[in-house]
């Protein structure tokens, strides 16, 4: 794809800028212990490898949305403190991100030692990526590393402004990892090859479903945007949630992929939308007054017979609202179903809800990739350019 790995960089003795994603969650109760230490950890072979070279590192990343204000909830120092007990040394917490005292830290950085900066969107200058704002975080190093898969899709000043001004670039191995797997998934993929596209809305995912109907050959559809479909097709769908400004792209997309599109036969609905309201099963309509929040058994099914068979997989969205046990069942056959052909498929699933579905599910170890971009995945999938990968070439 036209990017250079860190194999051909020269390392030893230069301070690298990474741009990472340390963006955890933080217990909303103290707004200090991370809850998840998942995407520290994915960056441990790149910080690792970088500083074993010899060279000494400037790590970057956002925190939350602090929409350009500097607010303590959101400080990085959390991150910094794991970091450094995962990497068994002392991991410094910069001041802020650009500036002289900053800069002047980086300068001071020996060999094989780490410097976090504080969180780059404490910064407006850094989402619009401003040109002054990219100049000052390139000061802090002589060579660019971008990690960080999950903001790929944004043309940030540190994903895109760094690079363009500093011309020696790579990707991270968690990046690269990311990428050939992608890859992989839009390039002569193995066949049979199945997506599952899941989730509330079928708006954020049409160009992706569009894509995936050129290159897979069978698309699964479940979640709130199966009754979006199945409006546009002319069934009842009673109270579930539809996107009526959509009803026409649904057709469109249900001429398109007509017999490879595969809908729900049926569903786990409910009188409203919480942990106590009546539930039932139904193989038809969804009658007035109740909603679909889950596939039935007859899909689970159905889905499990054509995912047998497959050979690629590629998996993004729930299948129903899984984090209220009435209406998890779908997802987490979805799952089993994924870990049991895992010995003889490539099984790829999107970050998010699916992360979550996968682990709730007890599956992870057995899943060939799971992404940490959720939002830069689907970018991928629906055949856009990446801006911060297209920045490295």
């Amino acid at each position: 794809m036209g990017y250079r790995t860190l194999d051909q960089i020269s390392l030893a003795g230069r301070r690298v800028f990474m741009r990472a994603d340390f963006n955890v969650p933080l217990d909303k109760q103290d707004g200090r212990t991370i809850t998840s230490d998942t995407r520290i950890r994915k960056a441990l072979p790149t910080v690792e490898t970088i500083l074993g070279r010899g060279a000494s590192l400037v790590l970057a990343s956002h925190l939350g949305r602090p929409k350009g204000q500097r607010l303590e909830s959101m400080s990085l120092r959390p991150v910094a403190e794991r970091l450094g007990e995962l990497l068994g040394t002392e991991v410094a917490l910069a001041p802020d991100c650009i500036g002289p005292e900053v800069e002047t830290l980086a300068d001071s950085l020996e060999p094989g030692r780490a410097l976090l900066l504080e969180n780059l969107r404490f910064h407006a200058q850094e989402q619009a990526n401003d040109a002054g704002f990219s100049a000052g975080l390139a000061r802090l190093g002589d060579a660019f590393v971008n990690d960080a898969f999950g903001t790929a899709h944004r043309a940030h000043a540190s994903t895109v402004g760094v690079p363009a001004v500093m011309p020696d670039r790579a990707a991270g191995l968690l990046m690269q990892r990311e990428l050939e797997y992608f890859s992989m998934a839009t390039s002569n993929p193995r066949r049979p090859y199945v997506a599952i596209i899941g989730g509330a809305k079928i708006s954020g995912k049409i160009d992706v479903i569009r894509n995936l109907l050129s290159l897979a050959d069978r698309v699964l559809i479940g979640g709130a945007m199966t009754y979006t479909f199945l409006k546009a097709s002319g069934a009842r769908v009673g109270d579930s949630l539809v996107e009526e400004d959509r009803l026409g792209l649904a057709s469109e997309l249900l001429e398109i992929g007509e017999g490879r599109l595969a809908f729900p036969e049926d569903h786990v609905i409910a009188d409203s939308f919480s942990a106590d309201a009546n539930v039932r099963t139904v193989e038809s309509d969804v009658p007035d007054g109740w909603m679909g929040l889950d596939i039935g058994p007859r899909t689970i099914e159905s889905y499990r017979r054509i995912l047998g068979d497959a050979r690629m997989i590629v998996w993004n969205g729930p299948m129903g609202v899984f984090e209220i046990e009435a209406f998890a069942a779908g997802t987490l056959a979805i799952a089993r179903c994924i870990e049991s052909v895992s010995d003889k498929a490539v099984t790829i699933v999107g970050g998010g809800d699916s992360e979550r579905a996968i682990r709730a599910a007890g599956v992870g170890a057995a899943i060939s990739h799971i992404s940490t971009g959720g939002g830069a995945s689907l970018e991928f999938l629906s055949g856009a350019v990446l801006p911060g990968v297209a920045a490295l070439a």
